[in-house]
C-alpha cells in the first residue's frame, strides 16, 4: 500500500473512538471523568526543534524506571504526554497506538506514553483500556518535572496534550503540542520520524 494512502488510513482510523482499537474490553462512558472543553492555559514551551532534550528518570507502569540517556545511541524516542487518566480524549490516543507499532519499530523509534498521573492510577487506566505496546510512564513527583522542563506544564498541574520526537542524540527534532480537545494527527510524526532514518 502506498504510504500517502497508508497515512491517511490510519488519520482516519484514529479519529474513531477508542473501542474500536482496544486489545481487551472498551472502557465503558461512565468510567470516563467527562472533563468538559479545556481551552489552551497558561504552559509557555521551553524547547525548541534543535534544542537537546532534557533527560529524565520516571517510574513506568511495569514497576521499572526509563530514562532518555538508555536510548541515546540505539533509538529515537517519542514522548506522547495526555492530560490525563480516565479521560475521553487521552483514552482513545493511545489505544489508537496500537495499530501503527510497526511504523515507529521500522523508524527505529521508542514511544513513551507520559502522564502526570501516579502510578497505580496508571496502571489501572491502561488495564481498562486493553493494554498498550510501549511503556508508559509518571510524571507525578516531583510533580510534573519533566512536563515543566518542557514548558508544557499548566497552572492547574496538568500536562498539554504534546508529542516530542528526539533523535538517537538526545537532539528534539519534532513538537507538536495540540489542542487539548483533540488526539494530534501522526501523519507529521511519521514523516518527520523516518526523515531520521
Amino acid at each position: 500500500m502506498n504510504q500517502t494512502v497508508r497515512f491517511c488510513l490510519i488519520s482516519l482510523l484514529l479519529m474513531m473512538p477508542a473501542h474500536v482499537f482496544a486489545q481487551g474490553p472498551s472502557i465503558p462512558k461512565e468510567r470516563i471523568f467527562q472533563v468538559g472543553t479545556l481551552k489552551a492555559l497558561d504552559s509557555t514551551l521551553k524547547v525548541k526543534v534543535g534544542d537537546p532534550a532534557p533527560d529524565f528518570s520516571l517510574p513506568t507502569v511495569d514497576g521499572k524506571h526509563l530514562s532518555l540517556s538508555q536510548f541515546k545511541g540505539k533509538k529515537n524516542v517519542v514522548l506522547s504526554f495526555v492530560p490525563a487518566a480516565w479521560t475521553p480524549v487521552c483514552s482513545g490516543q493511545w489505544p489508537g497506538y496500537n495499530i501503527v507499532q510497526d511504523m515507529f519499530e521500522q523508524a527505529e523509534t521508542q514511544l513513551i506514553g507520559v502522564t502526570v498521573d501516579n502510578v497505580p492510577t496508571l496502571h489501572a487506566w491502561i488495564q481498562e483500556m486493553g493494554g498498550v505496546w510501549f511503556p508508559v510512564a509518571s510524571d507525578f513527583y516531583p510533580h510534573g518535572k519533566l512536563a515543566g522542563a518542557l514548558g508544557i506544564l499548566r497552572s492547574t498541574g496538568e500536562a498539554e496534550r504534546s508529542l516530542f520526537l528526539i533523535d538517537k542524540q538526545g537532539i528534539i527534532r519534532y513538537i507538536d503540542v495540540h489542542d487539548i480537545n483533540s488526539r494530534p494527527d501522526l501523519g507529521p510524526l511519521i514523516k518527520a520520524m523516518q526523515a531520521l532514518k
